[in-house]
This record gives structure tokens, sequence and C-alpha cells, in this order.
């Protein structure tokens, strides 16, 4: 999954103030002995020249992404800014080249945002730039401080190549920026905010130029349904599947990344989704949800492949390294990485594959479509706090029957599946209590607390059941490469003695859970 050739990464943390006054001698010394011991530097200047491009309903602007060719400063080249929490952007950067098309992975990268739309010019923005640094006593730059004059001009948005001009005034204002470099940290920040409050500095009502520029011309967001203990069962559950489709379009540049646990969390979302829906049916219609259930299961699946090998290759790996030398008979470490090699390298592709399909956008569409216009049901205008714990109830009741299924075998392969299936109602039972904890409070939390400690010992016999599987293809591999497989199969005998220590635990953590579901549901 990666985003190309060139392709770099850099943090920013800054802010932005309307310029009051301007940056002279005297204010910079202001701010830098406002971070205490700083020194400034001497100003430099640039004279920047950025390009900025979005579909022509700006629909990266309403994601908070910013794409930009930039010429110009030590930093030319194609600018893509995704949101990376407060006063942070992650901006990918690729080189500048001949063309004016934005570049393939930037393209890729803000996909689900744009969906496919043509990205064209919507902005012109010349800054002339004066920047210092400020140093500490160590001579490390903790903060940059410029002083931006910028000329702002509309394109025609529908123009290819670099655009036309909208017949409209340019837009000039000055602005101070503020950003952290180094070692510099929040505070370093906010201190220098202080002293720019105090100098009469406001800051800026836009996070940045081309969102102030665009600020008339940016579509309202739709209501956002919210979840509160008077709220309306369908409010409530509306409430959280929105909170998970933000989460998937959130993960999905960095799935595209390989961001670290980036899979991992669009998954989970992909499956609380689809717990919701199943879970709280007599909510949402099903004519409006199970083809969404269908989707969601499908994306789950794509991206689960490059999960699952990851976690394995932990484990198993793991296990290979801790192999005293006279049990690691063979290259078994070398036997285990090609193993795994393969296998990811496969799963990743499908990954990317799943995410740049047009049955991906269309379940993103999808997302969209059914927050705004949503099949409740009658039952949905009812209280939350009447309605959900009968629904959290039924949740309980199917767990509790796999796990009494479980029990009617004797250890082996039919045990491990309805564990297995445990496991998956557990989960529904747990998000059914997330759905609940706006409206029921604390005994729904302590509730997803229980069934989240149930979850990872399930979770674990989970894994061990197949590490198992793929230990015993190890050992296959080896023998047929004619080397010996005995360290995988002496793995597969530890692997079974942990999966039955973990089943008694099972007992006790279910006798915790249904404690705590039966305070909710009474």
């Amino acid at each position: 999954m990666g985003t190309g050739n060139g392709t770099e990464t850099v943090r920013e943390t800054e802010r932005k103030y309307e310029s009051a006054r301007p940056l002279g001698p005297e204010l910079i010394g202001e701010l830098a002995a406002a971070v205490g011991g700083a020194v400034p530097g001497p100003p430099t200047r640039a004279d920047l020249s950025a390009t900025y491009y979005d579909t022509a309903d700006l629909r990266l602007l309403q994601n908070r992404m910013t794409l930009r060719r930039r010429k110009g400063g030590h930093d030319a080249g194609w600018h893509l800014k995704l949101p990376a929490g407060a006063d942070s952007r992650d901006e990918v950067r690729e080189p500048l080249g001949r063309h004016r098309e934005p570049p393939a992975p930037l393209v890729a990268l803000s996909r689900a945002a744009h969906r496919g739309a043509a990205l064209r010019p919507v902005v012109e923005l010349d800054t002339v730039r004066e920047e210092w640094a400020l140093t500490d006593e160590r001579g490390e730059t903790v903060a940059t401080v410029t002083d931006d004059k910028v000329t702002a001009r509309h394109l025609d948005a529908g123009a290819t190549g670099g655009g036309t001009s909208v017949d409209t005034e340019p837009l000039e204002w000055a602005e101070i920026e503020v950003e952290l470099a180094g070692n510099g940290t929040s505070e370093v920040l906010d201190r220098i905010e202080q002293a720019l409050l105090a100098a009469g500095v406001a800051r800026s009502a836009s996070a940045s130029k081309l969102g102030r520029v665009l600020a008339d011309r940016v579509p309202p967001a739709p209501p956002r349904p919210v979840a509160s203990p008077d709220a309306t069962a369908g409010e409530v559950v509306l409430a959280y599947v929105a909170e998970q489709a933000e989460a998937i379009r959130a993960a999905d540049p960095q799935v595209r990344r390989d961001a670290p646990d980036a899979v991992h969390a669009m998954r989970v979302a992909c499956r609380r989704m689809r717990s919701t829906f199943q879970s709280f049916r007599a909510l949402l219609d099903r004519s409006g949800t199970d083809d969404l259930v269908t989707e969601l299961r499908w994306l789950a699946g794509e991206l689960g492949g490059a999960r699952d090998l990851e976690v394995q290759e932990a484990r198993i790996g793991a296990g290979v390294a801790a192999l005293p030398p006279e049990l690691a008979l063979g290259p078994v470490a070398a036997q285990t990485t090609r193993f795994f090699a393969t296998r990811r390298a496969s799963a990743g592709a499908a990954a990317t594959a799943a995410l740049d399909s047009d049955r991906y956008v269309a379940l993103l569409d999808a997302f969209d479509a059914l927050l705004a216009e949503p099949p409740l049901t009658d039952e949905a205008a009812g209280p939350a706090v009447e309605v959900l714990p009968a629904l959290i109830a039924k949740a309980t009741r199917r767990t509790r029957r796999h796990l009494r299924a479980a029990h009617a075998h004797p250890a082996g392969h039919e045990r491990d599946l309805e564990l297995h299936e445990m496991r998956k109602a557990g989960k529904r039972l747990r998000y059914a209590a997330e759905v609940s904890e706006p409206a029921l409070g604390k005994k729904a939390k302590k509730l997803v607390k229980a069934v989240k400690e149930l979850q990872e010992l399930l979770g674990e016999h989970q894994d061990s059941y197949v590490a198992r599987d793929l230990l015993r293809e190890l050992g296959a591999a080896a023998a047929a490469e004619g080397a010996n497989g005995f360290a995988f199969g002496w793995l597969l005998r530890d692997e079974q003695a942990r999966a039955e220590g973990i089943e008694g635990a099972v007992d006790v953590a279910w006798k915790a859970v249904r404690r705590r579901a039966a305070a909710v549901t009474g």
C-alpha cells in the first residue's frame, strides 16, 4: 500500500492570526522572550505562488483537506494536507514535476473525499513571506514565525491546466503564522499565542488560507445526529453510525500510507457499523441497511487478510524467536519470514484494490444517503433509555447460547467453532452497549468494559486457532522443501495448550458480563 516514489510526509502543527501590526524586531523579540530563553534569527524572505485544487463542490475542503501546487520557498512541490488533530496536519509532498495535473498518489490519498470527481484549480495564492526562526539555548529551532502578505484570486474550477481567473477583485490580507519546529511543544504555541494576544493580535477564524478565501462557497455541513440521555433511540443509534462512517473515511488515507494500526481501525469501524445495523434492526428498517451490511462485510474481509497476517506474523515470529536452539531445527526463522512475506504482499494489494474500487466509493455514498434519510422505524422514536435495554438483552442471550453450545462439545474443532461464534456474538453485545452509553450512562460503560475483557480472551483463543492452522502449513511447507518441520509442530503443541487454558477463564469472564448486563436490562 504506499503512496509512490518521491513521496514525503511532514507533520505540521501551527496556528494562524490576524495581523494587526507588522512583525517587526520589537514584536519578534517579545515572542522569543515569551518562549523563555529563545533567540530570534535574522528574517528570511520568500515569494510563494500556489494553485489550489479541489472538486467543483469543494469536497476536499469540506473534509478538511487541501491540495496545492506551490512554487518558491524551500518546499516547492505538490502538497496534500490531511487532518491530524488539533492544530496539526500531515502534509504529504510530491515533487513539483512538469505537469499541472495532481499526482496520482495524492489523488489516491484523497479519494474518500473527492470520490472520483475531477480535481481542478479553484484558487491561486501569492504570498510574500518574511520568516523568523526562534531557537533555544541549545541552538535548536523550537518554532518559526511568519509574516505573510497574501493575494488570492478565485479560479474557474471547470477549467483545465492552470485554470482561468474569475472576474472578481483579488482578496488581500496579512496574517501571522506560528509553526512548531524540532523539539517545540504545544506549550511553546500557547506562550507565543499569549504574547500575540497581549499585543492585540487575534486568532484567525480560519485554519487555512484556502478556507478563508472559500468560506462563503463551502456548502453547509449536513446536520449530524446527537446522542444524549434524553435522545430518542433512533438518534442515539444514528449518532453512532455517523461516528463509524467518519472513522472509515478518516482511516482511508492512513491505510494507503501503511500507517500503524490503520487497517485495524478501518476494519473495526466496519464491524461496529455492521453490528449496529444487525443489533438494532428494530430501529432501522432492514430494507435500508441489509445492502450496507453486505458491503461492510466485503470491505472488512478485503482488509482482514492484511491485518490477520500482521497479527499472526508477530505471534508466530515471537514463538520462533523464543525457541531454545535445540528445538529450532533448520532455518526456522527464514522459513517463517518467507511464508508471511508473500502472503502479506498479496493481502496488501487486495486491500488497496478494494479502496480503489467503484464499489468502495458507492459504499461511502451509501453512508451519506442513509444518514441524510435514515430508514427509522416507529420504535426508533421511543426514548433511548426505554428502548435500548431490551435490545441489549437480546444480544446477551445470543452470546450465552453460543457459550452453552461450546460446553456441549468436547475439546476440539467443534468447540473451537462455537467459541468463535460466541466471540462474534460478544462483539455485537459490546458494540450495542457502546451505542447505548450516551443514554444509559455508567451501567452501559461497565458492561462495555466487562465484554471487552471477555472479548480479549475469546480473541486470544481465536488467534491461537488460526495460528495452529498456519503452523500446520509452515510444517508442510518445510517438509516440501526437504527441511525439518519439528519446530512448527512444537509451537502448535504450545498453542493447543494455550487455547485449553483460556477456556476456563472464559467462563469466569462471562459471569461478570452477565452481571453487568443484568444491571443494564433490569
